[in-house]
């Protein structure tokens, strides 16, 4: 999305209108040594990881975010009038014989915009499993740019059921309770640069995809999956989250996001300007000279290296894998790790334990 709006020189408007804040509120598909059900992400320039869903009988398919930062499950549907429905594909319910509406009107927000429409039933199938009944929501308004301008057409929130719509059953929470996997966890790898590779797998953990031992970490909030962070430190000097502080590991979201004071002094730490649009630019030379930024978590470090926090954009400028959370993050001091941390630890969301499980991803 940013890619798209930035070409079209409308990232800075973007931006300004809305400042970071959380939602409120090719492989096989089936492992059956392992009981493990893979649904590969298609990876959108490093910003973006989509796989591929279907819903309704027969299927109507539809690319979502896989994201841990949020519960509900909703796409599109051909009630919705907004430009950005027009760009996407739609659902229909009349060509569903296994739908069912309840006429409930919703409504939700993310950091990046809203979505209003209503509340149905239907078949999910994604990556070998056929969850039945589930409740999703049919967009009928998506107002602004906020999706006239993504790769996806919906998300599906990977959260827990404390942040979903009241009186609704996630995805994740169906799936167990249908019996349909053996373990009550999923698990994330995200594949750098390459479009093909990025995997979410549930009900099981293939070790292929990390080296060396998982470490736990109990999650501390049951709403997102948040996690207690040690510090923030660079040349063994803390930067940021000084005596402790909370983290949120979110897939649907792109970068490292930390409260703006800090970020703020972060970008001068590493030579970043902000630019025009509204983002901060790094001299690209950085990425091979700038020390390592180091997240310690339960006493462990996570070192992201320079290659990794500043991101090249397809015209040849680099930008800063940091942001900044404006004022609305529901901790001050809270961040939020994305995709940028999440491209080099392989991370296990076990829902059975409330606990995160990170290693080094392969």
């Amino acid at each position: 999305m940013r890619e798209n709006l930035r070409e079209k020189d409308r990232l800075k408007d973007f931006l300004e209108n809305h400042p970071y804040n959380l939602a409120y509120k090719f492989v096989d598909s089936v492992n059956l040594d392992l009981g493990i059900y893979f649904e590969p992400m298609r990876n959108y320039l490093d910003l973006a990881y989509v796989g591929t869903i279907s819903i309704g009988t027969p299927p109507q398919e539809f690319k979502v975010i896989f994201d841990t930062g949020s519960s509900d499950l909703w796409v599109p549907s051909i009630y919705c009038s907004s430009p950005a429905c027009a760009n996407h594909n739609v659902f229909n319910p009349v060509r569903s014989s296994t739908f069912r509406i309840s006429g409930r009107p919703i409504h939700l927000q993310y950091g990046s915009g809203t979505m209003s429409g209503f509340l149905a039933y239907d078949t999910v199938r994604f990556g070998g499993l056929v969850d039945v009944a589930q409740a999703f929501g049919l967009s009928l308004r998506e107002p602004g740019k906020f999706m006239e301008y993504a790769v996806f057409d919906g998300i599906l929130g990977l959260a827990y059921p404390s942040l979903s719509l009241r009186g609704t059953v996630p995805v994740f929470d169906n799936l167990w309770k249908q019996g349909l996997i053996s373990q009550e966890l999923f698990a994330f790898y995200l594949s750098k640069k390459n479009e093909e590779g990025s995997v979410v797998m549930f009900g099981g953990v293939d070790h292929s995809y990390y080296s060396g031992d998982l470490n736990w970490v109990p999650v501390s909030k049951r709403l997102y999956w948040q996690l207690s962070m040690d510090s923030i430190s660079m040349n063994g000097e803390v930067i940021a989250c000084d005596g402790g502080c909370q983290a949120i590991i979110d897939t649907g979201t792109s970068l490292l996001i930390g409260p703006s004071h800090v970020v703020f002094n972060i970008q001068m730490i590493i030579g970043a300007n902000r630019s025009y649009s509204g983002e901060y630019v790094v001299d690209c030379d950085a990425a091979n000279t700038l020390p390592d930024i180091v997240f310690t978590i339960n006493g462990i470090d996570y070192p992201v290296p320079a290659s990794a926090y500043i991101q090249e954009g397809p015209q040849g400028t680099c930008y800063s894998g940091f942001d900044e959370s404006g004022d609305s993050l529901l901790v001050s001091d809270s961040w939020i790790l994305g995709d940028v941390f999440l491209r080099l630890y392989f991370t296990v969301f076990d829902r059975e334990n409330n606990r995160i499980g990170l290693a080094l991803a392969v």
